[in-house]
């Protein structure tokens, strides 16, 4: 990474109450120097870290704005470099004015994520938590926030490391035995050796078992609201997103088209479509409606599937309970307040709700099926949880290598192929840290950072 000093707008462009300029760099302070006069007649540079001094920022004589300069020293900042953050007053024009100033006096304009991947690269953050980062700027639930804080906290850190700890001592001692192979080792024992091994296997696998919960609590989750005309189905959609939404009428085929909306239901974000009636029809129109609602229950991630509480199912009832069988999909029997004739046996073991669209009845009890069917009722979000692809991508890589390892250990294969398929798994651990990673991969985690970060 280039040692130039770097700079950019660490805040939201727009009016606000405050605005900040990030300077990260070994000349930080002297370029800062340059553009910012104290109050006291104090230079930054004369400043030990952690201090900060009230001043204006000028060009040449002409004063831009009141300014606080603070100072934070190397190593003990952000980037472990020189920094010096600006805070102004939060309008567009001041902190362009003050960015172009700062340019004009040494400073180059930091990229995507700059500030975040020189922290890394000076060993103030892993890769793990550098990628929270984002997380914790974009989190907008409570659970969302302490799955991204914990992660920046290190706990995702904590339990690779332990993992990679007790595989890099399992190699040691295979090294020992290579080399003196007369020797006998109690963690090489069979018994032993296969109990390290599915220790570690069921920690991999726990940790795995985190992310599918994990990401649709971060991201949402795509979901389609099918069944017959008239069942529901859009005084759903307007129940859950809070609007009319969707056109609600006696009339059934009301929707003929996709219509879609993002709500969020408990902490789960969904990613609502709001489809067409799947019945049998002639009508070319209505044909056209019925097969985009059936690509949407092989595209989406989850089905809510309503069902008319007040009418017996039919064929076409029948047909829609066989197409969600094999999906994730909640049952949602609408217009309770109308009474029953619904034969609930039919829906064997699918989660059930019984609500009442059109009066709200039944919201919290729905809020609950989603989230133990989406698995985000088991996901403890205070605890270690994987938070990219990528990160899923090595654990899923160092499980594989671990499981090969004991494989080979069982068939009776040399003890160093079993080595070897050791140190395959601690190498994708530590590309999940951040430890032994390429710069292309960096560069595509810090790539959606945006500026200032």
């Amino acid at each position: 990474m280039s040692k130039s000093t770097v700079a950019a707008i660490a805040t939201p462009l727009g009016n606000g109450g405050i605005g900040v300029i990030r300077l990260s760099g070994d000349d930080a302070i002297t370029i800062a120097d340059k553009i910012f006069k104290s109050r006291s007649g104090k230079l930054l540079a004369d400043l030990p870290g952690y201090s900060a001094l009230f001043g204006n920022s000028v060009i040449g004589e002409e004063i831009i704005d009141q300014t606080v300069a603070t100072v934070f020293r190397a190593p003990k900042s952000y980037t472990g470099e020189n920094v010096v953050e600006l805070s102004v007053h939060g309008g567009t024009l001041i902190l362009k004015k003050i960015l172009r100033a700062l340019f004009d006096n040494g400073a180059t304009p930091a990229i995507q994520g700059e500030f975040s991947k020189r922290a890394f690269m000076n060993g103030k953050l892993d890769l793990t938590q550098a990628e929270s980062i984002m997380g914790l700027i974009s989190a907008h639930s409570e659970s969302q926030l302490k799955m991204a804080s914990g992660s920046l906290q290190g706990r995702v850190s904590q339990k690779i490391e332990n993992i990679s700890g007790a595989l890099v001592n399992l190699g040691a001692h295979i090294a020992v035995f290579s080399d003196y192979p007369d020797e006998e080792l109690p963690e090489l024992q069979p018994k032993n050796f296969e109990r390290k091994m599915h220790d570690i296997i069921n920690e991999l696998e726990n940790i795995l078992s985190t992310y599918d919960a994990g990401r649709i609590l971060r991201e949402g989750i795509t979901t389609a609201i099918v069944g017959k005309p008239n069942v529901g189905k859009s005084t759903l959609m307007n129940m859950l997103s809070g609007t009319d939404r969707s056109i609600v009428t006696s009339v059934a085929g009301t929707t003929r088209d996709v219509i879609e909306e993002t709500v969020t239901v408990g902490e789960i974000t969904l990613r609502l479509a709001d489809t067409a009636g799947i019945h049998s029809t002639d009508d070319t129109v209505e044909k056209l409606g019925v097969d985009l609602a059936k690509k949407r229950i092989d595209t989406s991630e989850l089905i809510l599937a309503v069902f008319d509480s007040s009418s017996a199912l039919d064929s076409d009832d029948l047909s829609l309970i066989d197409d969600i069988k094999d999906k994730k999909a909640v049952i949602v029997v609408n217009k309770s307040d109308l009474g029953s004739r619904i034969d609930l046996t039919l829906f064997k073991d699918l989660p059930l709700v019984n609500i009442s669209a059109k009066t709200g009845e039944g919201y919290d009890a729905l809020s609950d099926a989603i989230t133990k069917i989406t698995a985000v009722a088991n996901l403890n979000p205070d605890a270690a949880v994987l938070s990219s692809e990528r990160q899923r991508a090595c654990a899923a890589r160092a499980l594989d290598s671990v499981r090969f390892a004991l494989s080979t250990m069982n068939s009776g294969m040399s003890i160093d192929a079993v080595g070897v398929c050791l140190d395959d798994a601690v190498a994708a651990l530590l590309e999940l840290t951040g430890k032994r990673v390429t710069n292309e991969v960096a560069d595509e985690v810090f790539r959606h950072f945006c500026v200032g970060k």
